[in-house]
């Protein structure tokens, strides 16, 4: 079975005999430290590590298909200022910038691209136009149809409603935003909406995906972001819509939204969104299992593995990753660490958790867990 048959079976509850092995990428540090371990990048991580091949590559390129980027505008950035720490540089489309020069952090901005005014949005929305021949590279059609062929799971950016807004607009600016001009702020959600759908549609009529990707990062470790008041009078429609199109089209939807995302998951669900990831543990402990028992099979998870225990050993990472297994063999659930791995983990550690997990989830294991009374 490929690993497009396979992701398509469990997300499905259709026949399958295994969990994929998947993570969600490194920090830049963990890089640098696996290649001091024997990383080269001559090869790909998941050969190094064992891990099969990777469901994100070529997410955040649109697989090189289209320039789906929110505002293309000519020009090189200009550096305003540079020290030992850091550089503050101008980008051309009037963002400032304060960017870490020695370890991972978010960009500082000193100055959004977007503002939340009317005549601000009017120039940014001339920018973020879908039918700009300019975005689809010359024989984008062809490198489509080979895409097709893959064996691999695939997924494609297909929405950013509130990610987009926030990184052009900043937070702040955004949440007073919703408060003082609801009516701007969704004017801006519809059209994004429209971007994404019109920037799809010629690709998906071509080629075939797994899932839409939607960035949006919507909430951190007390919750959303935004409350599910606002989420109901202003975004959920645009997200059903967006959802039906993808529907329409044979593709499910899967929200990356990092953080404690209890009170949004009700509202996702009724929008239309099939996958929750990547089901942080956090200090909020929360738990895949304690989700399906509250929503069913409507939810379907990816993540919920503590990326944390991974450097704590064999034994630990056994005993974490148990009681995920007969979820797992229930189906609408892959097991994958919940954030991107963080240097304090080796490469050998990291070798280790891939065993384990093979162990744990694999043809036997998973084989097991469907033939007990429980999935009997």
């Amino acid at each position: 079975m490929s690993f497009r048959s396979l992701f398509q079976e469990i997300m499905s509850y259709g026949d399958f005999d295994r969990m994929p092995c998947w993570f969600f990428g490194t920090w830049k540090e963990t890089r640098e430290r696996w290649r001091e371990e024997g990383w080269g990048d001559e090869r790909p991580v998941h050969e190094v590590t064992g891990m099969d091949p990777d469901w994100e590559e070529g997410n955040r390129t649109w697989h090189g298909l289209v320039d789906h980027h929110p505002a293309r505008v000519e020009g090189t950035s200009r550096v305003l200022e540079e020290t030992e720490d850091y550089k503050v540089f101008e980008k051309p489309d009037g963002a400032v910038i304060r960017q870490n020069k020695h370890r991972s952090s978010p960009p500082h901005f000193l100055k959004h691209a977007l503002e939340p005014t009317r005549d601000s949005w009017e120039l940014f929305k001339s920018r973020l136009d879908a039918s700009d021949p300019g975005r689809r590279p010359d024989g984008w059609r062809e490198k489509a149809r080979r895409l097709q062929g893959r064996e691999r799971a695939t997924c494609f950016p297909g929405g950013s409603l509130y990610g987009l807004l926030r990184g052009q607009m900043g937070m702040e600016n955004l949440s007073v935003l919703m408060y003082d001009d609801p009516r701007l702020f969704e004017e801006m959600v519809a059209h994004v909406a429209d971007f994404h759908m019109q920037i799809a549609e010629p690709i998906l009529e071509k080629c075939s995906f797994e899932f839409a990707y939607f960035f949006e990062d919507c909430c951190f470790k007390n919750g959303p972001m935004f409350s599910p008041e606002i989420y109901a009078r202003h975004m959920h429609k645009h997200y059903r819509r967006m959802a039906d199109f993808y529907h329409a089209r044979g593709t499910m939807v899967m929200i990356d939204s990092d953080g404690k995302v209890d009170d949004l998951v009700g509202s996702w669900l009724e929008s239309g969104i099939d996958i929750i990831f990547p089901i942080e543990v956090g200090t909020w402990k929360a738990s895949p299992v304690r989700f399906r028992r509250e929503y069913g099979r409507d939810m379907r998870m990816i993540g919920g593995v503590d990326k944390h225990v991974i450097p704590k050993g064999e034994n630990a990472i056994r005993e974490h990753l148990a009681p995920l297994v007969d979820l797992a063999a229930e189906g609408g659930y892959i097991p994958l660490p919940d954030h991107r791995i963080p240097p304090d983990c080796s490469l050998e550690q990291f070798r280790t958790y891939v065993r384990v997990f093979r162990e744990t989830f694999g043809v036997e294991a998973i084989a097991n867990a469907r033939r007990s009374p429980a999935h009997v």
